[in-house]
């Protein structure tokens, strides 16, 4: 039913070829507007983020785990991310990254099948099928809490070396 409220659906971009997968949580209203992921304050950070670990935009690929934004900028409700959620698999599937690095709740609850909050997730690796995810801060909640840069700098840190680790095997 989310597509009812949007202006454009918000299904990713970026490299079919990435090594990195990028997973937020839900477009917001310059995605919708837009149909691009991660443009307006939140994705600005991302650049930067990605930037600082040397990797561009167009070097990895950007998606959310639900593909229209929720009304108001809720919270995507369970039943929408359930509908969403195969359309992730698939792409993930069809993408075949050797690293995932999720931001924030929704993205790391949804594809590790956990209830868990970031703040307990985030710091270690987690296995997607057997593909490295390691879960951090969604860039929005580091606009609102300044306290949480440093632990994402180490989680992204942490995506990078790995990732480096993958490339070299």
């Amino acid at each position: 039913p989310l597509y009812r409220t949007a202006t454009n659906p918000v299904p990713g971009e970026g490299n079919p070829d990435a090594d990195l997968v990028v997973v937020g949580e839900a477009p917001g209203a310059d995605e919708d507007a837009t149909g691009r992921p991660f443009v307006g304050a939140s994705g600005q950070l991302l650049t930067k983020i990605l930037a600082a670990i040397n990797l561009r935009r167009d070097d990895v690929f950007i998606c959310n785990v639900v593909k229209h934004r929720p009304p108001g900028n809720r919270n995507p409700a369970p039943d929408e991310v359930a509908a969403c959620s195969p359309y992730l698999v698939r792409q993930l599937e069809l993408l075949r990254p050797r690293v995932i690095l999720t931001l924030g709740n929704f993205a790391a609850q949804t594809l590790l099948g956990t209830k868990l909050g970031i703040t307990k997730l985030r710091g270690q690796v987690h296995l997607y099928y057997g593909v490295p995810l390691v879960p951090t801060y969604h860039p929005a909640a580091l606009l609102r809490n300044e306290a949480w840069k440093r632990p994402t700098w180490e989680d992204v840190k942490l995506a990078r070396r790995i990732l480096d680790r993958a490339r070299e095997g």
